[in-house]
């Protein structure tokens, strides 16, 4: 051939095997040094040849072609074959030095065909020729239960549709997803190639696992043979024996991801704001009442929170007006519960915007019944309803005054606060009676502005800018103190900020970055104010261990079933005393860090996360399933990393997490007791034993690294330890001589002696 040199010895190896086994990517693999992926493996493939031109055509593919082995220079040229069983390819088998007899891992029938079919072929043409047994695409042994490539598979690859002409007709297993009883293992490869008298390789064009070690043993063999033929060569004296090749370790399998759904937290707390679920507080501006929760409030608003925790009682002096002007509604209009003419009015004039307004009216018989009320609360006198304990009301943490109690205030944003009691509609339309705390704004603090400021302290945000007017809302932040919202204001309507801040994706990265800043603030104050010091708790619930103060709205914005229980026909709904069994004080606590701060306590661990997870599942809470899976997934991983053992934990944690509905950490726990497989069955054997036939199928199937790679593993050592055996040179054992004990009997001192007595024995 071409630019060939005369100091190089030219192999010339024939490709064969059945269609679409692999043939013609290999030899591109090894020609043309091409690295495909999975992408590319699966929708590119066209059945042909690879051409016996290219090593004349391209200059690449001829310097590559040049390989030195065993210190002899070689230049391979591969020749490609089709894989119709009824092609004449005796064109191709002419003078050839060696066979390359190719199959798939993934289709049994290809090995079949390689003792059935293509042995006898190669024998009929080349009848001496060493013939080298390979697997090809040894990458679906691990591969074929991966996600991606089974979704790659149906959606682009031509044979696993079963719909390419060359193959559906003759290959039908191409046209269903592959099955583990398709997967060839190598002892069953092996097993053919003993009975042709080849040796077994395997290969992957995926990872390129294998390509250039076996055309370097197939140089080997073809060189071996040829030394046979020719002895006087010196050049192929040093020559070795194809050699054996260490077997493929699948990689590691990949973790479970674990996601965890979005937040809910602001829509939660905005819904609480419009619903007006056990609302505490309303806050007058003129005619127009917005009803708030004092707990949220004071959490949020360090202004408000010394306005709610101010002792009425001590300090109050009744004003002139009468209870009747502070009323939210107006007093001539005789429905309970309808808006004023003010309310409708401004209702009317902000369509964009939905202003939640206080659908309470002044008690007509409050004068009555406040002394009544005096009387009750200084007793802690003790109600039951529906047969369900009422905890005494001296028990609350909220503020114990009586009603018609008024303070005129020295503040800039608040008038006065009065203690009134008034009649709305509860959530079934029933006329029901509460104690709220009136509040009565500035006149300069407008409705819109203080609805918008409402909203800022429960979400944190302002929604539509465009429907609010930014003056009015930035006096009445400054005049209520609070500060997030000025600075909110400040840096997104400033003109200055605006023309720094060009463009609407700056804008949006300065609104997260604020907001983010003030959710952490509101985390904070929450676990202080509502969860440590209990402030304005409204319900309790008699746990296995003691007592747990709570607030009932932010439990029925935050979960559907608090909601459902303390909004429908239970006894718990009534109740101040809720009884739930079988929940622990330390396990409801972190139940409430989540609810009141959308976070996930610090004291799950995953030797107490069961707790938190049953309970989760319980109430249908998935977001903090998922954040505990996650948290204990980080712990095991940072433990873990520090040399800690933890599949013992793991093991532990399976089956109750599947119970519960933990799937993601169920799923986590068996790809870590999966990994380290080996070390529990020395470890801790009993364990493994004790799991579900479920589980330990699973296990068995998935476990890594797999079982035919650790049999293949210890045949590769073995034989390697016979073929060392065999090739070691045989030992000289040298025979120290020493005159006095050696050498032939009759010519030694000894000898001598011994013959003189036998000698006199025999005379006597």
């Amino acid at each position: 051939m071409d630019n060939e040199q005369p100091h190089q010895e030219h192999v010339k190896c024939v490709v064969v095997g059945d269609t679409a086994v692999g043939k013609t990517r290999l030899i591109c693999a090894r020609a043309c040094n091409a690295r495909l992926t999975l992408n590319q493996l699966l929708t590119t493939h066209i059945p042909t040849v690879w051409a016996i031109d290219q090593y004349r055509i391209y200059k690449e593919v001829l310097e590559r072609s040049c390989e030195v082995v065993d210190g002899v220079n070689v230049s391979l040229r591969l020749w490609d074959t089709f894989g119709d069983h009824d092609k004449d390819r005796r064109f191709a088998y002419g003078r050839s030095d060696v066979v390359l007899l190719c199959f798939s891992i993934a289709n049994p029938m290809s090995l079949r065909n390689c003792k059935v079919v293509w042995y006898p072929e190669i024998r009929r043409f080349c009848p001496s020729t060493p013939i080298i047994l390979v697997g090809c695409k040894n990458d679906l042994r691990y591969m074929y239960r991966d996600e991606q490539f089974l979704s790659l598979c149906r959606d682009r690859s031509p044979f696993f549709r079963g719909n390419h002409p060359c193959v559906s007709s003759r290959f039908p297993e191409f046209g269903r997803p592959l099955r583990e009883s398709d997967i060839l293992s190598p002892e069953q490869g092996r097993t053919v190639a003993k009975e042709i008298g080849a040796p077994y390789y395997e290969t992957s064009v995926l990872t390129h696992f294998g390509v250039n070690e076996v055309f370097e043993n197939v140089i080997r063999a073809a060189l071996l043979s040829r030394r046979q033929q020719r002895f006087w060569m010196t050049n192929l004296k040093h020559v070795q024996r194809p050699l054996l090749q260490v077997p493929f370790c699948p990689p590691e399998p990949r973790p479970p991801q674990v996601i965890v759904p979005p937040p809910q937290f602001e829509d939660d707390m905005l819904s609480l704001l419009h619903s007006q679920m056990y609302t505490d507080v309303i806050f007058l501006t003129g005619k127009v009442g917005f009803a708030a929760h004092k707990s949220v409030l004071s959490a949020v608003c360090n202004s408000l929170y010394k306005l709610f925790t101010l002792d009425i009682a001590a300090e109050g002096t009744l004003g002139g007006r009468s209870a009747s002007d502070s009323s939210v509604v107006s007093s001539s209009d005789s429905s309970v519960g309808n808006f004023n003419t003010d309310t409708e009015q401004l209702l009317t004039e902000s369509p964009h915007s939905v202003i939640t307004c206080a659908s309470f009216c002044l008690s007509r018989s409050h004068h009555n019944t406040n002394q009544n009320n005096v009387s009750e609360a200084r007793h802690g006198s003790v109600r039951r309803r529906s047969s369900c304990q009422i905890h005494p009301e001296s028990l609350t943490h909220g503020t114990n005054v009586p009603t018609g109690v008024r303070r005129i205030l020295d503040h800039r944003a608040y008038q006065c606060i009065s203690i009134e009691r008034c009649e709305g509609l509860d959530h079934r339309g029933r006329v029901t009676s509460s104690i709220q705390t009136i509040v009565t704004l500035a006149n300069v603090i407008t409705p819109s502005a203080m609805q918008n400021c409402l909203r800022f302290l429960y979400t944190g945000d302002l929604g539509h800018k465009m429907c609010i007017n930014m003056t009015e809302l930035l006096e009445a932040a400054e005049l209520m103190d609070i500060p997030e919202l000025q600075t909110f204001d400040q840096e997104l309507c400033s003109p200055v900020q605006l023309m720094i801040t060009s463009g609407q994706h700056s804008q949006k990265d300065i609104r997260a970055d604020l907001h983010e800043k003030f959710a952490q603030k509101v985390r904070n104050r929450m676990r202080e104010v509502c969860l440590h010091q209990g402030l304005f708790s409204d319900v309790y619930f008699q746990l296995e261990d003691g007592l747990c103060c709570a607030h009932k709205p932010i439990l029925m914005a935050r979960c559907d079933v608090m909601a459902a229980m303390f909004r429908g026909d239970f006894r718990e709904s009534s109740a101040k005393v809720v009884h739930f069994p079988g929940v622990t004080k330390c396990c409801f606590q972190q139940l409430l860090v989540y609810l009141y701060t959308d976070e996930i306590d610090d004291t799950v661990t995953p030797s107490n996360c069961l707790d938190i997870l049953e309970l989760a599942n319980r109430l249908c809470l998935p977001r903090l399933v998922g954040l505990v899976e996650q948290k204990v997934i980080h712990d095991f991983i940072k433990l873990s990393n520090t040399g800690k053992d933890t599949t013992e934990h793991a093991l532990r944690l399976l089956e109750p997490c599947q119970m519960h509905n933990a799937d993601q950490l169920a799923d986590w726990c068996l790809y870590h007791i999966a990994v380290n497989y080996n070390d529990i069955c020395r470890k801790t054997p009993k364990l493994l034993r004790n799991l579900h036939p479920e589980n330990q199928a699973y296990l068995n199937r998935n476990r890594w690294p797999p079982v035919w790679y650790l049999k293949e593993y210890d045949y590769y050592e073995r034989c390697v330890r016979e073929r060392q055996w065999q090739e070691k040179p045989p030992k000289v054992f040298k025979r120290h001589r020493n005159n006095s004990t050696s050498g032939c009997l009759c010519f030694t001192g000894r000898s001598i002696d011994i013959i003189f007595c036998l000698a006199f024995v025999m005379n006597k």
